[in-house]
């Protein structure tokens, strides 16, 4: 294990205490080799608990309604893409880098607005538009 922390920036880092990982056999196509070696990687991370991340992260990360976040906010990444295992994990690390990362950007505060006057004159003669064309199929029918 060269590393030592998995670098997202170059001020945000896990260390590598705070990753668990888990080799199990791969699904899928691969024959022989599938059914004897631990190729898939099971990453785990505590995005809840680690003390690594910021809080302000920690909530938007948590906040994202990811389906690879548990009940009790761990992130776990299933990385069995490559016949090595090696890569797989790399793969793992990647993908969790990616997952943080985007919790990083602070979102911009919606500002609310009116509509404007002539967006409301537009929007209310389309729904006259509309009106009229559905108030035209009802009626009697000159082939009746």
């Amino acid at each position: 294990m060269p590393d030592t922390a998995l670098n997202v920036t170059p001020h945000l880092s896990i260390p590598e205490s705070e990753l668990v990982e888990r080799f199990v056999r791969a699904s899928g196509p691969g024959g022989q080799n599938i059914n004897k070696v631990s190729t898939a990687v099971e990453l785990r991370f505590d995005v809840a608990r680690s003390p690594s991340l910021p809080e302000p992260v920690r909530t938007r990360l948590l906040a994202k309604r990811d389906r690879r976040l548990t009940e009790e906010g761990v992130l776990v990444i299933d990385a069995q893409r490559f016949r090595t295992q090696d890569r797989n994990r790399q793969d793992a690390r990647e993908r969790l880098a990616a997952f943080i990362a985007t919790g990083l950007p602070v979102p911009k505060s919606r500002i609310a607005t009116k509509p404007t006057r002539a967006s409301k004159i537009r929007r209310l003669d389309g729904k006259r538009a509309r009106s009229d064309i559905k108030r035209g199929r009802s009626g009697s029918h000159s082939w009746d």
